[in-house]
């Protein structure tokens, strides 16, 4: 196998499906079909999902309330996405923990780094919840951060389009699509990946993103098998990927220079 632990990023707004608000049944039971999928071969899945089909931070200040508090109503936006996806994996015998940014003790966990790499090992689905806990900061960074916290070996970008684009397809009929692109190239041709601060971490630590269409039914099995999908980011040059495009784990130290800050930590069960 190509990943032994991977970080999916999912968008709270596909989990909207048809709908204007809220969750779809429908669209979150194939989330979490595709991630047994994969839990089921030994990978380990860490997940972390946006609130924006509940709440955004940055709606607040268009209703006038405190940016910041608004940031705070998108984290416990991306709790209750993070709790269904939690139930849903559950329903189909797929062991999970919740760990939050924030401390909401009766339904998730406290954000620990060793606690959440030990339910890894032990093969539980572990989803992020709350963000980073602190405002100003997207779901897009907090997948990032925690990604590199527990050395995943990619972060997989689950969205509606199958990979990056030379402009947006839903608006561009002749936009093509990137199978692979460095970190400079997607920074100098300012295509949207990500925020720059979850862009920038991947690449300063070296952590290859693969952006692809999680709505199709079996791609999130397909790609952790090797199969080309999507458009995958790298620093590019030799070393950097397979033959194949396919990038390799990254020998340790991994991909954070935060290893040295959290050795002296006590183990969690």
């Amino acid at each position: 196998m190509t990943y032994q632990r991977i970080l999916l990023k999912l968008s709270g707004e596909a989990l909207m499906g048809q709908q204007q608000y809220g969750i779809d049944a429908e669209r979150l039971m194939q989330y979490a079909t595709e991630i047994k999928a994969v839990a089921t071969q030994g990978i380990q899945v860490a997940v972390v999902i946006g609130g924006g089909n509940i709440f955004r931070g940055v709606q607040a200040e268009h209703f006038g309330l405190d940016r910041v508090q608004g940031d705070y109503m998108g984290m416990l936006a991306t709790v209750i996405n993070s709790m269904a996806l939690q139930s849903a994996l559950e329903k189909m015998d797929v062991p999970t923990r919740l760990l939050s940014g924030l401390t909401i003790q009766r339904v998730c966990e406290p954000y620990i780094r060793r606690r959440a790499v030990r339910h890894l090992e032990k093969g539980r689905v572990v989803i992020f919840g709350a963000g980073i806990g602190s405002p100003y900061f997207t779901t897009d960074s907090a997948a990032s951060l925690r990604a590199i916290e527990i050395e995943a070996d990619v972060v997989l970008k689950g969205t509606r389009v199958n990979g990056i684009y030379t402009a947006d397809p839903e608006k561009d009929p002749t936009a093509t699509r990137y199978a692979e692109i460095t970190f400079e190239e997607v920074m100098a041709k300012n295509l949207n990946v990500m925020d720059m601060t979850a862009f920038t971490l991947c690449k300063e630590n070296n952590l290859p993103i693969i952006v692809f269409d999680m709505n199709t039914p079996g791609n999130l099995e397909r790609l952790i098998a090797g199969e080309s999908l999507g458009t995958l980011v790298t620093m590019g040059g030799p070393g950097q990927t397979s033959p194949a495009g396919i990038p390799t784990p990254l020998l340790d130290p991994k991909h954070s220079g935060l290893r040295p800050l959290v050795g002296s930590q006590p183990e969690q069960a």
